[in-house]
């Protein structure tokens, strides 16, 4: 039997290059929102997020204070700031104790973590890298919420820290982002992602399979039009329907239907079956195992989800 090939996950990645496992830390900071949801750009948010379910750090849920990048000052950075010590600090405990974990990545997850007063920014990504045995920082956002001057900032940190800027890509189809309520535009996102590589940050893309009316044709050229950008790790999602979103609707009236498991896993193989060897995976696959997931029932269970993109990848020579 032919020896299984390892796919560089980002644990490999960073353990190859730390000498040791390295484990990201997730933080929903409270006040934080996206330009598609307070009306900069669009209003209702993308048609499949509702942020608190992807988003179990979150805490003031029903803050009424939103951030965005031209207010002239925030009256709850404080307030921020010690939620983002409270948060690393209870989850630190909880990794040290059940892994032994030494060494963390803070990860700025959810809504869009770039959607601030650079001063805001500066102040919370500093304070995350001055938590003991912090070696970097994760930060998720949006194509259209980045600017030169939060690139450069981020640059400069990156002297000394492992910094991550991660982009909801999702699809490079502009009819897509349409229906989806995204708000930007497949060449915005070209060209940041170009702009964010030439500075030299690492760069993790998001896509999501399963997308309406994307065939997997569709889904596999945005992966191919993701890995031509030269990203340094991807993070696959499939598309589930929680409660509370505008796809909810659309899935109540027969209009939607989610994409099947057979075919999440065969796109994803095929994926990584293409994939460049110097390009981690970060994320395979994702689902809720609540009563806030309506559909489909697979994304309940992300065990047996990874027991079977495991097994379709070992028939393909790889080993996870």
């Amino acid at each position: 039997m032919n020896e299984l090939k390892d796919v560089l996950t980002i644990g490999r990645y960073l353990k190859n290059k730390f000498g040791e496992k390295i484990y990201k830390v997730p933080i929903s900071i409270s006040g934080f929102t996206c330009p598609n949801i307070d009306g900069t750009v669009a209003k209702g948010g993308c048609s499949f997020c509702e942020n608190d379910s992807f988003s179990p750090n979150l805490q003031e849920k029903k803050t009424k204070f939103k951030l965005n990048p031209r207010i002239n000052e925030n009256p709850y950075l404080d307030n921020q700031l010690k939620q983002l010590e409270m948060q690393f600090n209870a989850t630190k405990q909880r990794l040290q104790n059940k892994f032994g974990t030494k060494k963390f990545i803070v990860y700025f997850q959810s809504f869009t973590n770039t959607y601030a007063p650079i001063a805001t920014l500066k102040a919370l990504y500093e304070k995350a890298l001055s938590f003991e045995n912090v070696i970097g920082l994760s930060i998720g956002t949006r194509t259209d919420c980045v600017t030169d001057e939060i690139l450069d900032y981020l640059v400069d940190l990156s002297k000394d820290k492992e910094i991550w800027i991660e982009f909801g890509i999702q699809s490079f189809y502009d009819e897509t982002l349409v229906n989806i309520n995204r708000g930007d535009t497949a060449d915005n996102m070209r060209y940041w992602i170009k702009r964010s590589k030439e500075k030299g940050l690492n760069v993790c893309g998001h896509l999501i399979y399963g997308l309406p009316k994307e065939t997997q044709e569709m889904m596999l050229e945005t992966f191919r039009q993701t890995v031509e950008l030269k990203v340094d790790s991807i993070k696959f999602h499939p598309l589930y329907v929680v409660k509370n979103t505008l796809l909810t609707n659309e899935f109540k009236k027969g209009r939607f239907t989610p994409i099947s498991e057979e075919l999440y896993i065969d796109t994803v193989v095929k994926s990584i079956k293409n994939l460049p060897e110097n390009i981690s995976i970060q994320r395979i696959t994702a689902g809720i195992n609540d009563s806030t997931l309506l559909s489909p029932d697979w994304c309940r269970d992300k065990h047996t989800q990874m027991k079977n993109i495991r097994l379709a990848l070992e028939k393909e020579g790889f080993n996870y």
